[in-house]
């Protein structure tokens, strides 16, 4: 492995929760960046994010124009999820192909923030899916839940914080 040296990457995705795929993505860009040598700032992202690009109205294509110019990215691949395809597939991207980095994840797994999600929301374990920390978070903030003996709005799952207090009694 060549010398290490620093590198800053920039993350997008929702991370909502973070699972230790996600925490992946750092990992796979770090020991693909060391091994190729290219010292700066890239934004990282994973297949997925890659094909947003292609989203009408959800980028601009002055940002994505500056991102790939000025920084450049690094992609983890995905299972389902075709980056070179999508790369080849946007004139901008291909224009600076050569500012993208495709990063091989060797442990493919398709863990997503919303397979969790749903996981959770039907009373299903995530044990070693989510850093346990987060779990415990989670658990603690009541997330992500379908009504839990609490009243909620119309049964609405939670939506990323705690459930109101009870409405309090007149004496």
């Amino acid at each position: 492995m060549k010398s290490r040296i620093p590198v800053v990457l920039l993350a997008c995705g929702s991370f909502n929760p973070i699972t230790n795929m996600h925490l992946r993505l750092f990992e796979v860009a770090r020991d693909h960046l060391h091994q190729t040598a290219v010292p700066e700032l890239k934004l990282l992202c994973g297949a997925d994010i890659l094909k947003t690009f292609q989203t009408p109205n959800l980028w601009k294509d002055a940002h994505i124009q500056e991102i790939v110019e000025k920084f450049g990215l690094v992609c983890v691949d995905r299972a389902g999820h075709d980056p070179k395809g999508y790369i080849l597939g946007s004139p901008i991207l291909q224009r600076h192909q050569d500012n993208i980095h495709l990063a091989r994840e060797p442990v493919q797994n398709e863990i997503s923030a919303t397979y969790i999600r749903r996981a959770l929301s039907q009373g299903q374990s995530v044990k070693y899916l989510l850093p346990d920390a987060v779990i415990a978070y989670i658990k603690e903030h009541d997330l992500y839940t379908r009504n839990t003996g609490r009243e909620r709005d119309e049964g609405q799952p939670s939506r990323g914080g705690p459930a109101p207090p009870p409405p309090s009694s007149s004496s």
